[in-house]
């Protein structure tokens, strides 16, 4: 397949799945040459990227690595965000392509920077989660309402994307996301890892890490991530339920064409 494809794209769950299809005696590898480009859409860890990348540029070709945010639910309308590392070149080249995929494409810088702000931004939506559940059974246990409390949320300076999909579907009681809690541990792991490379000593990175380890421990490695909200329903034997919810997140933005996104502070013109 790497010999016959310009663009070879993958989306694998770990960096183990990666690097396996990458170095197999039959893998990427073995096919890919020069004017050729591997898209690491994965979220993986952005020095493993990064020494695949040197394997893919010793072989004449450009690596990317450009994972995907927003949730599946974007992802199937073709609403999703788009990190891109690589050099400005190669996201030149490859862009036409990664606009046909999602809506807000963002380059990042040289690659391995777009792994480091996804397991950054999965990160900050572990943290908001968890936040959250704790925020909807305690203003259970205070008598509050659980749909005016889903409210007074949603217009507050509380309200947050995770708030506006996440909590309906834990408030409907499906849970369902299409993510689940040993992918919630590998990605925050790997924020945690980033962290510790960089000699920042983090103190709820490791709460997060401990909360979701002791879910798939009670639940199962496979358990949708937000029924984390569980450990608490049943420390207070209250029901996070509310009428009128989803059981699936749904996109609700109307389709658009992709499109470059230039950060604030930068002088420079998006690519068409």
């Amino acid at each position: 397949m790497a010999e016959q494809c310009d663009l070879v794209i993958t989306c694998l769950p770990s960096p183990a799945a990666s690097a396996a299809v990458l170095e197999a005696d039959d893998g990427i590898l073995a096919g890919i040459g020069p004017g050729k480009i591997w898209a690491e859409m994965s979220t993986t860890d952005e020095a493993e990227v990064r020494r695949l990348g040197a394997l893919v540029t010793a072989r004449g070709a450009e690596p990317i690595d450009c994972p995907v945010s927003g949730g599946c639910h974007r992802a199937a309308t073709g609403n999703i965000s788009i990190f891109a590392g690589c050099s400005r070149e190669t996201f030149e080249r490859a862009l036409p392509v990664i606009k046909s995929m999602g809506r807000r494409i963002l380059h990042t810088g040289e690659l391995g920077s777009a792994s480091i702000l996804k397991v950054v931004t999965n990160y900050l939506a572990t943290a908001n989660l968890v936040t959250l559940c704790e925020a909807l059974v305690t203003s259970k246990a205070a008598g509050m309402d659980l749909n005016t409390a889903f409210e007074a949320i949603r217009i507050s300076s509380g309200n947050s994307f995770v708030h506006e999909t996440e909590s309906q579907v834990i408030l409907n009681g499906s849970r369902d996301i299409n993510f689940t809690m040993d992918l919630v541990v590998k990605d925050i792991s790997l924020f945690q890892e980033v962290a510790d490379r960089a000699g920042v000593p983090l103190e709820v990175s490791p709460l997060l890490i401990d909360i979701f380890r002791d879910g798939m421990s009670r639940y199962g490695a496979r358990e949708f991530s937000p029924n984390i909200v569980r450990r608490l329903e049943e420390a207070t034997g209250l029901d996070i339920r509310a009428p009128g919810f989803p059981a699936e997140m749904v996109d609700d933005e109307p389709e658009e064409p992709g499109y470059e996104v230039i950060p604030t502070g930068l002088d420079r013109a998006p690519s068409a």
